[in-house]
């Protein structure tokens, strides 16, 4: 069985729709969920699918040999809204291994900084016409890894940054997990 590890800072709806995407999948199963805020919605996501979850500080977090023992069984580490930078020990120990999905259309409007809110805010004050969600491998580097796939989605009847987030999370929603199973 291919094993995915999801990290999630967030309310965990991406998490969600992974989970119940892979929850009777022959080859793939959400086997962790790990979460740097100890109060992050997707505790309960990984409570409702029974997925092991763990609340990770920041010193088990720079402890490599903690985390690396944690996701020794995992095949794919899947970034669900989390808002940290991955580190190198574990861009070296998953090589091709990470992905993360973006609110945008990369290059454009990614970078620190650059998540949720901000991201629809600033294509919505840019005038974009079209945006979308980018699933990218993951580097050292804030978004800067190779992109795997974009869906786009036309915004130009959307009237506020709350309203972009919404149809580009419909796109997110629907891709991710697909996207995910055909890594494997």
């Amino acid at each position: 069985m291919n094993r995915i590890a999801i990290l999630a800072s967030g309310g965990g709806s991406n998490a969600d729709k992974i989970a119940q995407y892979f929850k009777d999948h022959p080859t793939i199963e959400v086997g962790l969920i790990l979460t740097n805020r100890s109060k992050a919605g997707v505790i309960e996501v990984a409570k409702r699918h029974d997925i092991a979850c763990y609340y990770i500080t920041n010193a088990q977090y720079e402890d490599q040999a903690y985390m690396l023992d944690l996701l020794n069984e995992c095949d794919l580490i899947v970034l669900a809204g989390y808002l940290k930078l991955i580190p190198s020990y574990l861009i070296d120990a998953f090589p091709n291994k990470i992905v993360n999905i973006h609110p945008a259309l990369l290059p454009k409007y990614g970078g620190k900084g650059m998540y949720g809110k901000h991201v629809h805010r600033a294509v919505f004050e840019a005038g974009d016409k079209v945006s979308g969600p980018t699933i990218h491998y993951v580097n050292e580097q804030y978004d800067e890894g190779a992109i795997i796939a974009q869906f786009s989605t036309d915004i130009s009847a959307c009237t506020s940054p709350d309203e972009v987030a919404i149809e580009v999370l419909k796109l997110e929603h629907k891709h991710y997990a697909q996207v995910i199973e055909s890594l494997f």
